[in-house]
């Protein structure tokens, strides 16, 4: 394994507080070489540029400016103008532990790998919505830990909050598609289908603040399941029948509420057990009663808004005779 320079690719969009936040906590880096930070303003009418000149003494930053092509096409530029030989990239709503780097770099000695994908938590400084939608996006109970948890059903799928690709993975690869959301997981298959390997760091984790209220989260996800059918498309030796599940869920959920109206109990008995061991799990985890049932809200709206995203797009993909952009054109990017 080559020497490792990290550079890190940050695509930002009118977002100059976080980005000095972000820069604060690299700053803070324990690791003992040099790293190169990498920012692309995505076409923001709100730039950063003063931001990122007060951080020029502390770090060493290159900082661009583009039109506005969307996160995927901004960390493909990030990663062709970058120097480095290995490629971090985040989201500009994170803020990154002191230990960080280390823990990337003695994954690396262990066991290199070409691309990596690490977990997100809750930072404590966060807001209690904040804290319910982090546990909501990565319990093992509501996602199968995809989102970076040990314990995760099936192969790694790195997310583009805190993955990494070598440098020969990316131009292999060519990095990103023009879809948004599913980018991630569509360049993980063609990473895959490249030879190349992807591993969890479990320790490389960031805290990612998910700056979203109620009305943004079910939008959010509801894209989430509206792109799955998409990639099941494009790449169907990766569809799962666990994709399902939220869909499922949500057609289940409806049933249980009635089903008592005609003498049946044991559906909706079955949903409250499941809600009272995710509200126990998220008491454990964040210590804190009203957060433990914004949590449960929180599941709701992920698993309604993911189930229904994915049962529109699954039968207007397979069977309204037009290719994904012209059925969801807002899915993607023009680059």
């Amino acid at each position: 394994m080559e020497s490792l320079y990290y550079s890190f690719i940050i695509p930002v969009y009118n977002r100059p507080d976080e980005v000095q936040e972000l820069l604060q906590s690299l700053v803070k880096q324990e690791y003992g070489k040099p790293f190169e930070i990498v920012i692309v303003e995505d076409g923001s009418t709100k730039d950063s540029a003063a931001v990122v000149e007060a951080f020029t003494e502390q770090l060493q930053i290159s900082y661009y400016q583009k039109p506005n092509s969307g996160p995927g096409d901004s960390r493909n530029y990030g990663m062709r103008k970058a120097k480095g030989n290995y490629f971090i990239v985040l989201d500009s709503d994170c803020i990154i532990p002191p230990q960080y780097l280390m823990e990337v770099e003695k994954e690396q000695n262990t066991r290199f790998v070409h691309c990596f994908g690490g977990p997100d938590a809750a930072h404590e400084s966060f807001s209690k919505i904040q804290k319910a939608i982090n546990y909501a996006m990565t319990s093992v109970l509501t996602t199968g830990g995809i989102r970076g948890n040990k314990n995760a059903v099936g192969k790694f799928q790195p997310r583009s909050f805190n993955m990494g690709i070598s440098k020969q993975a990316f131009e292999a690869t060519q990095g990103f598609g023009n879809i948004h959301p599913g980018e991630d997981p569509d360049l993980t298959f063609r990473i895959w289908n490249a030879g190349f390997e992807t591993r969890l760091f479990p320790e490389a984790y960031v805290y990612h603040k998910r700056r979203i209220d109620w009305d943004k989260f079910k939008l959010q996800v509801q894209k989430f399941g509206m792109v799955r059918p998409i990639l099941n498309k494009w790449h169907p030796n990766t569809a799962k029948i666990t994709y399902w599940f939220p869909t499922v869920f949500f057609i289940f959920s409806i049933l249980a509420v009635f089903a008592p109206l005609f003498g049946f109990y044991l559906p909706l008995k079955m949903l409250a057990s499941y809600f009272i061991v995710l509200f126990v799990e998220s008491l454990v985890r964040n210590k804190n009663l009203e957060i433990a049932f914004l949590s449960l809200y929180a599941v709701i709206i992920q698993f309604f808004g993911y189930g229904w995203g994915f049962l529109k797009s699954t039968l207007l993909v397979n069977f309204s005779g037009k290719e994904p952009e012209e059925v969801f054109p807002k899915l993607f990017f023009k680059n």
